[in-house]
Order: structure tokens, then C-alpha cells, then sequence
């Protein structure tokens, strides 16, 4: 099934875009407000700074949280694994372990 696109009306750095996206209205909403925050934190802390130049910077700044994001993410995965691998080991010494206690009470 195909998910049906939608226009959404957004204002990021007071100005309007039409966004066509399969999201929900309230993700395209909190994306664009995400954008418009970054954007309007970057010129706050540089006014100096071109409605252009601070859009690039604060593209950076989301790209950036993006990347850490995705590491953090790829580590827990990894972790994760991890624990997995030791919940197999020890299930497996377990059964060893009962094996061996069952051979020991058989040979009494």
C-alpha cells in the first residue's frame, strides 16, 4: 500500500514552505520547527551572520546531531549484541552445568 502524500504549510526562518511529505502532519510540523529553532539559535549567537549563512550552519549543526545520533545508535546496537551473545554463552553453560549434574547424580 502506498502512503498518501500530503501538503503541509510550514514557516522556517519566517518564511512559508509548502512541504510534501508521507509523515504525519505533527512530524512535518516538529521538523520544521526543529529547523527553524536551529536556525534562529545560530543567528542569535551571530547576528552578524546572513539569513543564508546561518541556514548552512545550522544545516551543519543538524547534520552534526545527526552523525552522533547514528553512532550512539550503531554503539548500543553493537552493546546490545553483545549482551545477546553472553545471554546465548551463559544459556549454553547452563545446560552443560545441568548435564554434568545429571551425569554425577546418575553415577551415585
Amino acid at each position: 500500500m502506498t502512503a498518501v502524500k500530503q501538503k503541509i504549510p510550514v514557516i522556517i526562518a519566517g518564511q512559508d514552505f509548502s512541504l510534501i511529505s508521507t509523515e504525519t502532519e505533527a512530524h512535518i510540523n516538529r521538523t520544521a520547527t526543529l529547523v527553524d529553532d536551529e536556525i534562529r539559535s545560530v543567528q542569535e549567537s551571530s547576528p552578524a551572520l546572513s539569513k543564508q549563512a546561518a541556514s548552512i550552519l545550522a544545516a551543519v549543526n543538524l547534520a552534526d546531531r545527526v552523525i552522533r545520533a547514528e553512532e550512539t545508535a550503531e554503539s548500543l546496537r553493537k552493546q546490545l549484541k553483545d549482551y545477546i551473545e553472553e545471554v546465548a554463552k551463559a544459556k549454553n553453560d547452563l545446560a552443560d552445568t545441568r548435564r554434568e549434574l545429571n551425569k554425577l547424580k546418575k553415577e551415585k
